[in-house]
């Protein structure tokens, strides 16, 4: 069963979105030559407290810190600790905040001093296939026609995308229904209807799309050991345009 929100629960998920995105944009500031991964969690687990709400991956699953901070090859869930980003570092940082019952979740891809610019292309082409498909995230289409658009666009620059892991209905629970690839032919999977709010992450890479696990059974790489790139909101699903709840504006 997909969740479908009234609106006062949309109202609080407003808020909580709120907090996720004014804690992304911090640690995109502190994205910088000399800073290590555990100071930039700090900060952001310090941040999402000082607003009343509870870093919403800390103990989820076991995992051990607020955020998610992965540096290069590592696609999602890199661990943070005392790695010191170095100048041409891409860092993706992902980020969630549970406030009075309902969660936030975005991610970004943020350059560490001077990078490629094969590296910032990548950047750039993962935060537009966001947009790509956000579009599609309109009441009677369906999950996969965002998917599909993600694909597209990414791929027609010549990067790939990951299949393992996908987006994922957000709410009550950090991950609930439906499931939203980031892949795959249009016109299939659950139709969109107002009230519905899920996290739309492309996690795009400069190689091959598949990837491993390490052995800390959290932190994901690409398997050929090239660049990747992650960027994610929380969208709801409305009468008309998608609303896009990750926004810093009103906090």
């Amino acid at each position: 069963m997909i969740p479908v929100k009234n609106e006062r629960e949309i109202g609080v998920m407003r808020q909580a979105c709120k907090i996720t995105a004014a804690a992304r944009a911090l640690a995109g500031e502190m994205v910088r030559p000399g800073v290590t991964t555990r100071q930039i969690d700090k900060a952001v687990h310090d941040f999402i407290v000082s607003h009343g709400a509870t870093p919403s991956f800390l103990n989820y699953g076991g995992f051990p810190a607020s955020t998610c901070i992965s540096v290069n090859e590592t696609v999602i869930h890199g661990i943070p600790g005392a790695y010191v980003l170095r100048d041409g570092d891409i860092v993706s940082v992902d980020v969630g905040a549970f406030w009075k019952g309902f969660h936030g979740d975005c991610a970004a891809t943020y350059a560490c001093g001077e990078i490629s610019p094969k590296a910032q292309k990548l950047i750039d082409v993962t935060k537009q296939s966001f947009f790509e498909g956000v579009k599609f995230a309109r009441p009677g289409n369906r999950i996969s026609d965002i998917g599909h658009a993600i694909q597209v666009y990414a791929e027609s620059n010549g990067f790939g995308v990951v299949r393992s892991f996908i987006g994922h209905g957000v709410g009550a629970k950090l991950h609930e229904e439906p499931e939203v690839p980031n892949y795959g032919n249009p016109g299939r999977g659950p139709r969109l209807v107002p009230g519905m709010t899920i996290a739309i992450e492309p996690m795009i890479t400069e190689g091959t799309y598949e990837v491993r696990v390490l052995a800390d059974n959290w932190t994901t790489v690409t398997a050929d050991g090239k660049l990747s790139a992650h960027y994610e909101n929380t969208v709801l699903i409305t009468d008309g345009e998608p609303e896009i709840l990750t926004v810093t504006e009103g906090l």
